[in-house]
């Protein structure tokens, strides 16, 4: 099979459509001085392995990248429907395991060998790669499932199938569709191995603060009974904390592995075994489409897809900022103290530590995430109309914000790729109408900054 070649750069994303106009964040004030220094430019600092790991796991690291990065055909269960035939194509900026890259793949695999996909109007060449959801059933019941961009109808590897696309550009016009970008990777099995009640204990932190603030936040606790159209099979059984996706909605790395595999590129395995599409002439591989192969030799061998995918993820080190890019290190220093003196620290936690870890390289180690792994309500302005887990329409997780300098697209449905109108866009309702972003108060505490530290804030961002 092969390797996907990643591109390098980028430009501004489509706007996503489920907001009306007045939801969306005016542009950043053209009188301004402060800028979005843009993406970090010279060498990735993130796709390295953990230090630390032994030989063994770097064998395995090795491996699962590799699988990580192979193209899937009709006849490795592709589809029927999918967004895409790639781990890494979606997973690849600034390098392997990372976030949307600048050209959208999506694009060119629509007519992939002779695929008769039509473009969907919010997927673009130099747009963010995207997943649509749909916030309701045709009867009006909440959906909030996702629904496949393309399917394998017309490919030269799936004779006789014949299927039609979702009508988004119907459901588009019913203000119907809202929007993923993927999450970046890197450090992602520091966070799986922060123990619940480090979690826990930092929201009780600074509470005086948060109070002032009207912050709050909340784990989400995913208990049985919960599940709701198109929400991922998630923690519904033992009510410990979520973490990974943008609404915290998923456990553990498998799990996240595993749906992915059957969401994005159609694929059953072992912890979704049936078809998402079950059209009799569009099925080219038996069901599950990937499963432990028990005949094989060596441990490697032996391990399914979406145990490869979470050992990549899992033994991946977190992102390595830079100590004087862009701005100088006085500018960056000036930045992260302001970055607290504001607030965004209580929610953009800067370090949560492991826990006593059965991989020694994950033991008891610091993860520098800038996040409190909690869910937020953000507001009216982000509001995406659906719910996952108990995490609500305008509650969303925390982003993670290592790496950030060499992100290019931002927020959940990747809207800009512009860090003020990011930090914009957390502002949003009023506490009058009891609707307010809990990020109010601290985007009013940056607001009110002199434009030469807005710049140290932006530079100690872009230098995550």
């Amino acid at each position: 099979m092969k390797k996907i070649i990643a591109p390098l750069f980028l430009t501004l994303a489509a706007v996503g459509v489920f907001l009306s106009c007045a939801e969306i964040p005016s542009p950043v004030d053209s009188s301004s001085t402060a800028r979005d220094p843009g993406v970090r430019g010279g060498v990735a600092g993130s796709g390295a392995p953990l230090p630390g790991l032994t030989k063994n796991e770097i064998a395995f690291f090795n491996a699962s990248k590799d699988d990580f990065e192979e193209v899937e055909v009709a006849d490795d269960g592709l589809g029927p429907t999918m967004n895409l035939d790639s781990c890494a194509g979606c997973h690849i900026q600034p390098a392997v395991g990372g976030s949307s890259p600048p050209v959208n793949l999506q694009v060119a695999f629509a007519s992939k060998d002779g695929a008769t996909n039509r473009i969907p109007s919010f997927i673009t060449l130099k747009g963010p790669m995207r997943e649509a959801r749909f916030v309701k059933n045709s009867d009006g019941t909440p959906d909030g499932g996702v629904h496949a961009l393309f399917t394998i109808a017309g490919r030269k590897d799936a004779p006789g199938c014949k299927l039609a696309q979702p009508d988004f550009e119907k459901e588009l016009a019913h203000r119907n569709v809202i929007f993923r970008i993927p999450t970046p990777l890197f450090g992602a099995g520091l966070i799986e191995q922060i123990p619940d009640q480090a979690i826990l204990a930092n929201q009780a932190n600074d509470i005086p603060k948060k109070k002032a603030l009207k912050i709050g936040g909340r784990a989400n606790i995913v208990l049985a009974g919960h599940a709701i159209s198109g929400q991922a099979n998630n923690n519904g059984n033992d009510g410990t904390v979520a973490r990974f996706g943008w609404k915290a909605q998923n456990k553990s790395l498998l799990l996240f592995s595993g749906e992915a595999y059957n969401v994005e590129m159609g694929i059953t395995n072992e912890l979704f075994q049936t078809e998402r599409d079950e059209t009799p002439a569009c099925q080219f591989s038996p069901v599950p489409n990937d499963i432990t192969p028990t005949d094989k030799k060596t441990p490697i061998e032996t391990i399914s897809a979406i145990e490869k995918f979470s050992f990549f993820a899992r033994f991946l080190a977190a992102p390595v900022p830079s100590p004087n890019t862009p701005g100088g290190a006085d500018s960056i220093g000036r930045g992260r103290q302001l970055f607290t003196d504001t607030g965004c620290a209580l929610c953009h936690t800067p370090t949560l530590n492991t826990g006593n870890a059965t991989v020694a390289a994950l033991r008891s180690q610091p993860a520098n995430l800038f996040s409190d792994l909690l869910v937020h309500d953000m507001g009216p302005g982000l509001s995406d109309g659906i719910t996952q887990g108990q995490a609500g329409p305008t509650e969303f997780r925390t982003a993670p914000l290592w790496g950030l300098g060499q992100r290019l697209f931002f927020l959940h449905d990747g809207r800009t790729s512009d860090l003020r109108e990011a930090i914009r866009a957390h502002q949003s309702g009023s506490f009058i109408t009891f609707n307010a972003s809990e990020a109010n108060g601290v985007i009013k505490n940056f607001n009110v900054l002199q434009e030469n530290q807005k710049q140290d804030v932006l530079n100690f961002l872009r230098s995550l």
